[in-house]
This record gives structure tokens, C-alpha cells and sequence, in this order.
């Protein structure tokens, strides 16, 4: 028996025909990163699951990260206290990015490695979850907050690129995604926040 072609092996292969180079090759870099991401995404599955137990009960997550992965942060956070798909009650998620006016005063004031830990002193519990969003995994900020986090109790979870690298390393659970580009790891990203989303909404009979 020969190899097995999929659906998605077929529909790449008359997609790719004929597209710009540089569109093939970004094309190309997303989807070898999403074929590589099972692991991954099997992660960010059991986080939402975990998240359903820990947010009905008075649980927070807080939620941080750096440029583009910030912004994959904040749209999880807003899955939470808004909706995925069907309505539900709105649970506890901050996105520590997003303080702006304390994020510049703690800037200002302590340095820009403290910008997320400060805050996660001020908003952290036992039993919270801290989760940070990062293609290299070598963010001082990112690593100053997950210490913090460790120290007060928090669980902290990293989504991150490839493994090893440091906040891989001084986290409770870590989902990497195995791509050497940037751009794919945050598009990735994107799918590992919807995910655990879903698995969370389905988890508490909302999907």
C-alpha cells in the first residue's frame, strides 16, 4: 500500500498551483507549523477543560504577553468574559497587556522586566492560572511574571515556539509549537486560544 493522501494533502496541492511565491511559502510555513501542532493543541484542550473547573468556582486566569502574541493573549481573555459561540455566564480573565495605565506606570517606575509581575502580585491567588503567549520564549518580563506567579501559588502555563527555551523550562505546563517562524507560531497560536475555548465551553455543556 502506498503512502495515504489526505483531503488536506489534496486541496494543498491544487491550492499551491499557480499562488505567488511569497504566498506559498507564508501559506506553506502556517501549515507545516499546524501539521507539527498536534501535541500542542491537545494541551490547550486540557487547559480549557481545567479552566472550567478552576473559573465557575471563583478562579481567575491572568493572561500576558509581547506584540503579536499579546494580542493573541487579549483575544483569549476575550473569549472568556465574553463568549465563544453560545451564550454563557462571564468568567474572570485579564489581560495584563492591556492595563495600560498601570503597565506605564510600572514601566516607569520599576522597569519594564516587573511590567507583568507587579501585576500579577497585585491579581494573583492561589489556584489562578497564568498563561503566557510567546514565540521565543525569552521575554525577561515573561519569566519575572511566571516566577512571581510560582511564588504566590499561581499554576502557570506557557504557549510558546519551539522547546527548549527558558520559560519553557520554569513553567508548570508548557504547549510549543514547532516552527521556526514567527508569523506561523502566532497564527498557530490563534488556533491553540480557540481550542481551549471550545474544549472550555463544552466542558461546562455551552459548545
Amino acid at each position: 500500500m502506498g503512502p495515504r493522501t489526505t483531503a488536506l494533502d489534496v486541496t494543498d496541492a491544487a491550492v499551491a498551483a499557480g499562488l505567488d511565491p511569497l504566498v506559498n511559502d507564508h501559506r506553506q510555513a502556517t501549515l507545516d507549523a499546524l501539521r507539527g501542532a498536534g501535541p500542542a493543541l491537545e494541551t490547550c484542550a486540557r487547559w480549557g477543560r481545567r479552566l472550567a473547573d478552576l473559573l465557575p468556582a471563583g478562579g481567575r486566569v491572568l493572561v500576558c504577553g509581547n506584540g503579536g502574541s499579546a494580542a493573541e493573549a487579549q483575544h483569549l481573555t476575550a473569549e472568556l468574559v465574553g463568549r465563544f459561540h453560545n451564550d454563557r455566564p462571564a468568567y474572570s480573565a485579564i489581560s495584563l497587556h492591556a492595563e495600560t495605565s498601570s503597565l506605564t506606570a510600572i514601566v516607569n517606575d520599576y522597569g519594564a522586566e516587573q511590567m507583568f509581575a507587579r501585576q500579577v502580585s497585585a491579581h494573583g491567588r492561589p489556584g489562578d492560572v497564568l498563561v503566557m503567549l510567546t514565540t521565543s520564549g525569552r521575554s525577561p518580563n515573561l519569566l519575572a511574571a511566571a516566577q512571581t506567579a510560582q511564588r504566590l501559588r499561581l499554576q502557570t502555563w506557557a504557549l510558546t515556539g519551539p522547546v527548549p527555551n527558558p520559560l519553557s523550562e520554569v513553567v508548570g505546563e508548557t504547549a510549543a509549537i514547532p516552527s521556526a517562524a514567527t508569523s506561523a507560531i502566532q497564527e498557530v497560536q490563534l488556533v491553540g486560544v480557540h481550542v481551549l475555548s471550545r474544549a472550555f465551553d463544552t466542558a461546562l455543556g455551552y459548545a
